[in-house]
């Protein structure tokens, strides 16, 4: 006797045993459908939340802190409470000088929205004051020319890099360097044009919207003094911008008579590094929860499959006991019961993996912003084989009990069977 597994009769036998039993079938399919597609979704859907919080931040260096400055909420030295404030160069300075743990220390710098302008062409835009290490703590794009340099500052050179919009906007596609482009009512020299991955937004518009001037041009051009309108830094390996946070206020608040070194909401600070771990915790906290819902899933599952089949094997009992009385091995009955429940498992997990990643698929294009990296809601391909694999085993030892109960069945007893 051929073996079930190749047998084309066997395969018929066991489409029209699944056809006998619609409703049952139907809900058991059902099950590991959804099953599957849960267990995918919520794989796959882990990964895009993480990567679509984390765009946000996408270009941003890991060991970046910000710090920028609120209204006092302590009197000090004969200060009044809610006193506004400033940081400044020499802020800058005492960091870079004071604190070795700092790895780079930048100023930031923020004009009011100005008027940009290249001969008939005008539009608006931010302008920034930015250094030359401002590339180490932001990484934007530098997408034509190059940033500010040591030389700019130095020699508090017109400069500007024109943020990539700004750029579309006035040269379309030619390219803007070497040209003098009106900001303000200041013709600057166009060195490069710059643009950023991140969705994030530090001190007003996005680099794309702003041009960029060397900060100390701005405080020249814009009559700010020294002031400056946030710091941003990088720590060295071991550390992290909080832990740092009250070495970095005392260095501060001692420039700053009217500021307490205990008032802790004088200074505001953001911590890159906790938001990316942040970002981790979310997606491990996603990826449990999948695995818990999928496992539940997965369990009603299983148990349909073994449920479904002890229904046909019991409902099969004089039929079986016919095939045992016609010489059909303990092994053919076993495998023949495995078959169908393998077919069922098949089947539905393919479809519940089909489901999920046509739906993950349309999650992604939903999400999708110009300019920014695609959030990956997706299922890898071997993530996708191994859930398969995961309930075809499953659902196939679901089916072991039943097929052990039809291979004891004595063919007399089974013959005899109503």
């Amino acid at each position: 006797m051929r073996s079930p597994l190749f047998d084309i009769e066997n395969w018929r036998e066991i489409g029209a045993t699944l056809a006998r039993n619609k409703t049952r079938t139907f809900m058991t399919a059902f099950g590991i459908f959804w099953g599957t597609a849960m267990l995918a979704m919520l794989w796959g859907g882990s990964k895009g939340a993480k990567d679509l919080m984390m765009r946000n931040f996408d270009g941003l260096a890991t060991n970046m802190g910000a710090i920028n400055t609120w209204r006092t909420t302590i009197s000090y030295n004969g200060y009044n409470k809610g006193m506004s404030w400033d940081l400044n160069t020499r802020d800058v300075e005492n960091l870079r000088k004071f604190i070795p743990q700092l790895e780079e220390v930048s100023a930031m710098s923020a004009a009011r929205i100005a008027p940009v302008s290249y001969e008939s062409k005008s539009t608006t835009a931010q302008v920034k004051g930015l250094e030359p290490n401002f590339v180490k703590v932001m990484e934007p794009v530098i997408n034509e020319g190059r940033f500010i340099s040591e030389i700019d500052m130095r020699n508090k050179a017109k400069v500007c890099i024109l943020g990539k919009k700004v750029a579309q906007e006035l040269f379309g596609s030619d390219s803007p360097l070497g040209k003098y482009v009106n900001v303000g009512g200041i013709y600057y020299l166009a060195v490069g044009v710059v643009s950023q991955t991140s969705e994030a937004s530090i001190g007003g518009a996005q680099l794309d919207e702003s041009v960029v001037i060397p900060v100390n041009v701005l405080q020249i051009a814009y009559n700010t003094g020294q002031d400056v309108d946030a710091i941003l830094f990088t720590v060295k390996k071991g550390y992290t911008p909080t832990k740092l946070m009250p070495r970095i206020r005392r260095v501060i608040t001692s420039n700053h008579p009217n500021v307490s070194p205990d008032d802790e909401d004088a200074l505001w600070l953001m911590d890159v590094t906790e938001v990316f771990e942040m970002g981790e915790s979310l997606f491990t906290g996603l990826s449990l929860l999948a695995l818990f819902v999928g496992a539940g899933t997965l369990l009603a599952g299983v148990i349909g499959v073994g449920n479904i089949m002890w229904i046909i094997v019991k409902e099969r009992t004089h039929e079986i006991g016919i095939r045992r009385a016609l010489g059909a091995k303990p092994k053919d009955i076993i495998m023949q019961i495995l078959s169908e429940s393998m077919v069922l498992t098949t089947i539905a997990g393919t479809a519940g993996i089909v489901f999920a990643s046509i739906a993950l698929a349309i999650t992604t294009k939903l999400t999708e912003t110009p300019g920014y990296k695609a959030a990956g809601f997706e299922l890898p391909f071997t993530t996708a084989v191994v859930i398969l694999l995961l309930f075809l085993v499953l659902g196939s030892a679901a089916g072991i009990i039943p097929a052990l109960k039809a291979m004891n069945i004595k063919p007399i007893e089974a013959i005899n069977d109503k």
